[in-house]
């Protein structure tokens, strides 16, 4: 008997270790609004067993060496919007990708990622299970789930500490290098929305510095916020700056483009108590950088 104790008490302790281990805790939504009714008829639970086994792919692997206490998982979110679906198992869908991260000192969640995927596409079949190597293409669904989540882990690395995301910018690189030569919808460098172009430029040396940019934003100034508000400011006035020199080497570079897509009504919020003048500089700034939402910016000059 207690032995037997003591293999229940060591099964627990292990269990409870590997739920802390995980990096990622995933929510997976599947909208087929836009389905014909002939591709939804008696197939939702085939929708029910894609949202299940994608979730739990992405929180149940490891990911990194680190271990996560369940307050300390990134939380990623993909919803995907399916636009086609065949009896064959092949599904085409825009996919929005979203990551938060705490802010140190409040109950405040930011925004790091909000990507939109406009080609995720895959195929799947009932009680196919998601299967993934480093080092091998296997297929478009567990590459694209595997390029979001260690895309998160770089941003959330990155945010903490400077280039602390290295590791898995490395695992991308690999990854796209891979996946380019072999599956469908990867895009090219020049494509500024496209996942190649986004991993890319997490590694090219004349655009790394959106990574610093990352950093500085996050841990230097919006962590401080709450104790120190005019001074986040003036930093994030700064950090425009870095953003600007970024842009004069490779205008509207997709990391520049991930940034603002993630920030822009946060720093609407963050810089509409700022003074006249900085508000002002903060337009400048941001009407140069970030032309498509230059009216969402003229709320801090009127």
């Amino acid at each position: 008997m207690k032995s037997n104790s003591i293999l229940l008490i060591l099964f627990a302790c292990l269990f409870s270790w590997a739920l802390q281990a995980q990096e990622i805790q995933a929510t997976v939504t599947i909208n087929t609004e836009q389905l014909q009714l002939d591709q939804q008829r008696g197939s939702s639970q085939i929708y029910t067993e894609l949202q299940r086994t994608m979730q739990d792919f992405l929180s149940g692997r490891r990911w990194s060496n680190d271990n996560f206490a369940p307050e300390e998982k990134i939380k990623l979110n993909i919803n995907l919007l399916l636009t086609k679906a065949t009896s064959q198992g092949d599904y085409e869908a825009t996919a929005r990708v979203q990551v938060l991260r705490p802010v140190f000192g409040t109950s405040y969640e930011t925004v790091i990622l909000n990507v939109v995927d406009k080609n995720f596409n895959f195929k799947y079949l009932t009680g196919s299970p998601i299967t993934y190597n480093d080092n091998s293409f296997m297929d478009n669904l567990s590459s694209m789930l595997a390029y979001y989540a260690y895309l998160s882990c770089a941003y959330h690395y990155d945010s903490f500490g400077e280039f602390g995301g290295d590791f898995f910018v490395q695992k991308l690189n690999n990854l796209t290098n891979l996946a380019q030569n072999s599956g469908s919808g990867w895009g090219v460098v020049t494509d500024v929305r496209s996942r190649m172009a986004i991993a890319e430029n997490l590694i090219n040396q004349q655009v790394q510095g959106i990574r610093e940019v990352n950093y500085s934003y996050h841990r230097m100034y919006l962590d401080t916020f709450k104790d120190k508000p005019d001074g986040t400011r003036k930093g994030i006035l700064e950090v425009f700056n870095q953003i600007r020199n970024l842009n004069s080497l490779r205008p509207g570079a997709a990391g520049i483009r991930v940034f603002f897509d993630a920030k822009a009504d946060e720093i609407v919020s963050i810089m509409d108590e700022a003074t006249v003048g900085e508000r002002q500089q903060a337009f400048a700034y941001l009407s140069l950088l970030d032309p498509i939402r230059t009216e969402t910016y003229r709320k801090l000059i009127r």
